[in-house]
């Protein structure tokens, strides 16, 4: 039984350890909206529990030990000197709660993604990061501020079997099965927002690229992640960048 509680705790440190990297490599590369937004990873067994931020604090001071235990509704689980932020967990739990395949979700307001999610047209697919999400991205209307339980539903069904929710007029939401691979999508839903909104300032017409194409992509791009471990070796080099940059990040 020791040696099974053991195990546990190491896993769950080890979970902290890589979410709170999460954090520090979204404030690295300047994707931070100051102390708002939520990345949030659920903790291994029976009992739903989830890891996430405390509320106040900027990404670049979130340590593994600092990371809050909540339920579902963002409740706060245990003691800390800390306090949760319930209100913005909603759209975590949502997703959370409907999705068992998706351990990892993270929310952000960079610029570029607001950009694209003010856009009538949403994401192009036709760019080659933009390729790799065709019929990954869902789309919901902006309601206001997220706040309520009863939009959960709505949300979900404009998700649906998708890993990417584009907010409308508002921002963007990511999921994926653990941490490694919720950065990496993060990171190629920025840089093709990047790359649409650079593109719209230059003249002309963009090249189309054809549905087989797309799904070509997106084949591939799972493949590669699943069978020869990209997102892991992604992420354990951009903990590496920013160490050597920043310095041990805690």
């Amino acid at each position: 039984m020791l040696m099974v509680k053991q195990s546990e705790q190491t896993a769950e440190y080890q979970l902290r350890t890589e979410l709170a990297q999460f954090y520090r490599l979204v404030d690295f590369f300047g994707w931070t909206e100051m102390i708002f937004n939520h990345i949030s990873v659920r903790l291994p067994g029976a009992e739903k529990r989830y890891l996430v931020n405390p509320f106040g604090l900027n990404y670049n001071e979130v340590t593994p030990d600092n990371l809050l235990t909540v339920d579902v509704s963002g409740q706060l689980i245990g003691e800390s000197n800390y306090k949760p932020n319930p209100a913005g967990f909603a759209l975590h739990g949502a997703i959370h709660t409907a999705r068992e395949d998706l351990h990892c979700i993270a929310h952000a307001h960079t610029t570029a993604m607001s950009a694209i999610a003010q856009k009538k047209n949403g994401l192009s697919h036709d760019n080659f990061y933009g390729a790799q999400l065709a019929g990954r991205v869902g789309y919901h209307t902006f309601e206001g501020i997220t706040l309520f339980d009863e939009e959960r539903d709505r949300m979900l069904a404009s998700l649906g079997n998708g890993d990417v929710l584009i907010l409308r007029n508002h921002g963007v939401a990511v999921g994926a099965a653990d941490v490694p691979r919720a950065f990496m999508l993060l990171w190629t839903v920025q840089r093709a927002a990047e790359i649409q909104c650079q593109a719209g300032m230059i003249p002309g017409e963009d090249s189309i690229l054809p549905d087989a194409v797309r799904q070509q992509c997106v084949a591939n791009s799972k493949r590669l992640i699943e069978e020869a471990e990209f997102a892991r070796l992604f992420f354990d080099a951009a903990v590496r960048r920013m160490t050597a940059a920043k310095g041990k990040p805690f």
